[in-house]
């Protein structure tokens, strides 16, 4: 996809999109690199998702996760998996429109599906699963809908299958001679 010119893709959605699966698929097909912010965080700190959530908080892992962000928006021809809290902050925005922002949207039942016996996820580990993943839907979808691209996620499709189809949304933003457009 020439008409990219190096630009970053970032996937955005809930927890259990399948970001980073989807987002390895789309390196491979663009020639790009790969980057999730989350293994970023766990290798750099040395210490897991959930022991960060226990040890210093929510507030302090979005530190992260920001500087994270922050540092990855300075590269080119990366895909970018960022952890499903990311939109949350405004900042961030400030370095996801560097690229394009793909949104992985994929219904609550099919969440629920893939992540009933999830134990690592801190935000799941108080209160019924599906209730919070909802609620968790709830307070970001605006958020989400700011993205370039949105990709809903058919009952039972495949990764592969959402890679294809992001590449094909991403070509309708692209303007051929002057790159995305992110307006």
């Amino acid at each position: 996809m020439d008409g990219l010119r190096g630009v970053n893709i970032y996937l955005v959605g809930m927890m259990g999109a399948g970001k980073t699966t989807v987002g390895r698929i789309l390196a491979k097909k663009l020639k790009y690199r790969f980057f999730d912010t989350d293994e970023l965080i766990v290798r750099v700190t040395n210490q897991s998702i959930a022991e960060i959530f226990d040890r210093e908080g929510e507030e302090a892992f979005r530190e992260l996760e920001t500087k994270v962000l922050g540092e990855l928006s300075a590269y080119k021809n990366s895909v970018v998996a960022t952890g499903g809290g990311i939109v949350t902050r405004s900042m961030n925005w400030g370095y996801l429109h560097y690229g394009v922002v793909v949104w992985l949207d994929v219904p609550v039942d099919q969440l629920y599906d893939r992540l009933r016996s999830d134990t690592a996820r801190p935000l799941l580990q108080e209160g019924e699963i599906k209730s919070k993943l909802q609620s968790l839907l709830n307070e970001r979808e605006r958020l989400y809908t700011q993205a370039d691209v949105r990709v809903c996620a058919g009952v039972g499709e495949r990764a592969e299958a959402m890679a294809t189809r992001a590449i094909e949304e991403i070509q309708k933003v692209i303007k051929p001679e002057t790159g995305p457009d992110l307006n």
